[in-house]
């Protein structure tokens, strides 16, 4: 099964008292595999003929056509009479029950009616369709077959998802995963229609689906991973954000708000907060105002005050209630007044996807050895990585492959919680003058490092040495700035 996990501090910590935890999983889901499989056989036709799609999409398609599956009768007429309105309604029931159900062979639902997502409800009769299209189909067999071009796309989200999570954890100065107990999960399904988001919160659990599309839904990505931290927040200091709660008044004129937001002040508040954090993390002002228009009332009001929280001390963990309690109602409210809200919601726009380049030639030899020995690196293999690596090292003399098989020893030193070797071996990496990307990870680790081990001048010269690098990568640049600012404040 595909699984890649997200330390909560990006395997170093960032802090000296890091927490060894998980702080969520970029994953694909059987379940949800299963369900996709099943819908595009019978007649989930969404945006189909989109450039978009993922080729798994079509070839799991032809592949079940080929067979004549009793299984497929009573799927579609489930199907035709679950039908909604818009594409993504359907998609999204799909979605809840995939999240609901157990697993393969049998998807039995076995929460308490009570706890069955209400669109999920009226799904009772589909596991024993989807029990026996799954024994009919051998999905099994395909969702194994599916693995290679479901690791290679989780891979293109390992490293800019993980610099999210990290990027957030650092501002919001987060030690752990979220509330004890609570678990973020990221699923990507590559059946769906492209160029979708669903998020899911059901009992402890906070999920997002991503489907396919030409950029990467990072930025859809880290405001869920926000909403995941700081939704508890709004809900464990209700009682002071309820006697702000008369400024959402204001919130009714604005026709682009979603009624959910209008409905619900604690929901409100915590997009505003979501909203402001994103502006200061993006280094782009202009989103306080445009989240104002669009009725997030207390996006100003936030972005005001982030500059107090970043003088002092404490983690956002401990300072909301003392950020929320500042809210003066009759301030807000004279100010709110004032606003011209927007009359359309505004779209984030999804760039078409280029015609694809030609595929490159599989690697050979020692390039080979590398690339497997990348492989088994993110797939958390660590001790075969770590042979393929050291293999690396026999078959050829050539110091920049030589660097990059250092830079996998130290990064898999760095997740055995062992800083001596991994300082060593990113010390050897750039004594080998590796290729710019590598060189300025390389550096940015031992930051980290340093940090951990409160050493704040050698961190930021570690730092300072990496965003001087020339031709590193826009991921690793920000990862720098990043550390610059922690230990600054250090």
């Amino acid at each position: 099964m595909s699984r890649i996990l997200l330390p909560a501090l990006f395997a170093v910590a960032v802090t000296a008292c890091a927490q060894n935890s998980e702080t969520g999983q970029l994953d694909a889901s059987p379940s949800l595999f299963t369900v996709m499989a099943a819908l595009n056989a019978v007649g989930y036709s969404a945006d189909l003929a989109s450039p978009n799609n993922h080729p798994l999409r079509d070839a799991v398609r032809a592949e079940i056509g080929k067979q004549n599956l009793p299984s497929l009768g009573p799927l579609k007429e489930f199907f035709d009479r679950h039908r909604k309105r818009t594409d993504a309604q359907e998609f999204g029931q799909y979605v809840s029950f995939a999240l609901t159900a157990g697993g393969p062979p049998n998807f039995t639902i076995k929460v308490r009616d009570v706890d069955i997502p209400p669109d999920v409800i009226a799904m009772k009769e589909l596991p024993p369709l989807l029990a026996a299209f799954y024994k009919e189909a051998n999905i099994a067999e395909l969702w194994k077959r599916s693995q290679p071009a479901i690791e290679q796309y989780l891979e293109r989200y390992q490293e800019p998802v993980s610099e999210a999570v990290l990027q957030v954890n650092t501002y919001l100065r987060q030690q752990t995963s979220g509330f004890k107990g609570r678990h973020f999960q990221i699923f990507l399904e590559l059946q769906a229609a492209p160029n979708q988001i669903q998020t899911r919160s059901f009992g402890d659990s906070y999920t997002i689906v991503v489907t396919p599309s030409p950029e990467l839904r990072v930025f859809d990505i880290r405001h869920a991973y926000l909403h995941y931290l700081l939704d508890p927040l709004a809900t464990r200091y209700h009682d002071i954000l309820e006697r702000k709660k008369p400024i959402a008044d204001q919130a009714q004129r604005a026709q682009a708000l979603d009624d959910s937001f209008k409905q619900d002040f604690l929901l409100l508040a915590t997009e505003s907060l979501i909203k402001a954090v994103e502006a200061k993390l993006d280094r782009r002002p202009a989103g306080v105002q445009e989240a104002l228009r669009q009725g997030h009332i207390l996006t100003p009001f936030f972005a005001d005050e982030l500059p107090a929280y970043e003088k002092q001390e404490q983690a956002m963990l401990f300072y909301y209630p003392e950020l929320v309690g500042a809210i003066d109602v009759k301030t807000e409210y004279t100010r709110l007044a004032q606003v011209e809200f927007d009359k359309q919601v505004m779209v984030r726009v999804v760039k078409a996807t280029p015609a694809p380049a030609p595929a490159p030639p599989p690697p050979t030899g020692v390039a080979k050895t590398l690339a497997d020995a990348d492989e088994l690196y993110t797939a958390r293999n660590l001790d075969q990585a770590k042979t393929q690596y050291l293999e690396v090292l026999k078959q050829t003399e050539d110091p920049a492959i030589h660097s990059a098989a250092y830079f996998g020893l130290a990064r898999i030193a760095t997740l055995q919680k062992d800083p001596e070797l991994a300082v060593r071996l990113f010390q050897k990496t750039l004594d080998l003058k590796p290729e710019p990307t590598i060189k300025a990870w390389a550096l940015v680790y031992l930051g980290r490092l340093s940090v951990a081990a409160s050493e704040r001048d050698q961190a930021m010269q570690y730092f300072q040495s990496a965003l001087k690098v020339e031709g590193a990568s826009a991921a690793t640049q920000q990862a720098a700035s990043q550390g610059v600012e922690l230990s600054s404040k250090q």
